[in-house]
């Protein structure tokens, strides 16, 4: 049977090296050991512990160290990657993610993981299917035979600074303040995924507060209502306080020089695009209560102050001012979404006026607007 660790929460994440050191110095599991070690990285639990920021870098960090153990234990290693649709999950272009990853973590294989709606999408036709396992293949290969420079010391160390102001952004929205747990119940379908047919495990794991959540009801929730705010928070913070440092020339040569940085930043770039304030305003107004609604408009001004700290970085008047292409097809989506975002507030007032019952019309209702929505924003969904 092979052993397969997975690392996923921050702490793993930093501690993943020790601990596949310690395995593979067992001279009774070495003997045994046949094939390549193979370990998984959990993108969704870290995005959800400890933000985006702080769990992309931890990520890069610890398959580096995995890299470089398993080379100097002569042992050939598979990094297995399980990635979600969502960028919030570690979603988002395959091609730029592959070639993101730290030199030598992609020795001629790729292990990852197809989840959810993005199945159907990616290889529902076989055109679509072969096109994606192309998009695979080419960038393994790229990976492989043309490695990205490892980053400078300059980029690792903004890099933990980035990281650290990040992390601490993050948890002191989602851990720190009390009204936390509560605006996001109200505000989000949240309470409602848990009875919809949607997932293939229970939305919940236990009973608590934010880390009780699986991850796909969590991002779900805020792909929903447009906020998309596990995708972004702390980004806000941690490149306002590189700028106010005065390292905006350095952040610049890193998003122009480093794949992993610039990928990190282009897929900031996309969630924000599709972000939308007004529409996540529309349902606080309709669902929540008053003493929260203060809450709800912070975490728009952060999700407006992270639209104007990546203009800066990348120099634009709009969001994605460089893709006409993308912008487009989110305009053209939006003519549907919207729509959609306003019925499914309103038949979510009504439903917990209600307490609608499974399978009644109006929760029928609801299921079609969460699939709708989903489909319509794609890797955020």
């Amino acid at each position: 049977m092979r052993v397969v660790p997975l690392f996923e929460t921050l702490a793993d994440l930093d501690n993943a090296g020790p601990v596949i050191e310690q395995l593979l110095l067992l001279p009774g599991y070495r003997t045994r050991l046949h094939g390549p070690q193979e370990v998984m990285i959990g993108y969704s639990d870290s995005a959800k512990d400890a933000g985006t920021t702080a769990a992309a870098w931890a990520q890069y960090r610890a398959q580096e160290r995995l890299v470089d153990i398993c080379r100097e234990q002569q042992v050939e290693l598979l990094l297995f990657h399980g990635r979600g649709g969502t960028v919030g999950r570690g979603g988002g272009p395959a091609h730029a993610a592959i070639l993101s990853q730290p030199p030598g973590s992609v020795a001629g294989r790729f292990r990852t993981t197809e989840q959810g709606e993005m199945i159907r999408f990616k290889f529902g036709l076989p055109d679509i299917a072969e096109q994606n396992l192309n998009l695979y293949l080419a960038a393994v290969l790229e990976a492989t035979l043309l490695p990205p420079p490892p980053p400078e010391p300059a980029w690792r160390h903004l890099m933990d600074e980035l990281a650290a102001d990040g992390v601490s952004a993050y948890r002191a929205v989602v851990r720190e303040n009390p009204q936390f747990v509560e605006y996001f119940r109200q505000s989000t379908p949240e309470q409602e995924l848990g009875r919809l047919p949607l997932g293939s495990r229970p939305a919940k794991r236990r009973a608590g507060g934010i880390e009780s959540l699986r991850a796909i009801p969590w991002i779900f929730g805020w792909t929903q209502t447009r906020l998309m705010l596990p995708a972004w928070l702390g980004w806000e913070a941690a490149l306002s306080k590189a700028l106010k440092r005065g390292e905006g020339e350095l952040l610049g040569q890193m998003r122009e020089q480093w794949p992993f940085f610039r990928t990190r930043i282009d897929m900031l770039e996309m969630v924000l695009a599709k972000a939308d304030a007004d529409i996540a305003g529309l349902y606080d107004e309709r669902l929540v209560q008053p003493d929260l609604l203060p809450l709800g408009a912070h975490l728009r001004d952060l999700l407006s102050q992270a639209c104007d700290v990546v203009l800066g970085l990348t120099g634009q008047s709009q969001l994605l001012a460089h893709s006409p292409d993308t912008l487009e097809f989110i305009r053209l989506r939006n003519t549907y979404l919207d729509p959609l975002h306003l019925l499914q507030a309103e038949l979510l007032a009504r439903s917990r006026q209600q307490e609608a019952v499974q399978d009644s019309p109006l929760e029928q209702a609801l299921l079609v607007s969460v699939a709708g929505i989903a489909a319509g924003l794609r890797n955020t969904g």
